[in-house]
């Protein structure tokens, strides 16, 4: 899923430049501002699937000393 957004803010930061290329101010805006929001959006998705490996190796961890 996190492949997905990073793929998606590329071509929305792509398709800015080009907007910036032709002057066009509110499509620019626009694609920046989704551009921005995938990337972070991937990076949530990176963090969130971290902290539920990291809570399962902790939950394991806790079951093995009972």
């Amino acid at each position: 899923m996190e492949i997905l957004f990073n793929i998606l803010a590329v071509a929305l930061l792509g398709a800015a430049a080009y907007f910036y290329s032709a002057g066009d101010p509110d499509w620019l805006f626009a694609s920046v501002v989704l551009g921005i929001c995938s990337f972070f959006l991937g990076v949530r998705f990176r963090i969130k699937k971290r902290m539920n490996e990291a809570q399962a190796s902790e939950i394991a961890a806790d079951t093995e000393d009972d």
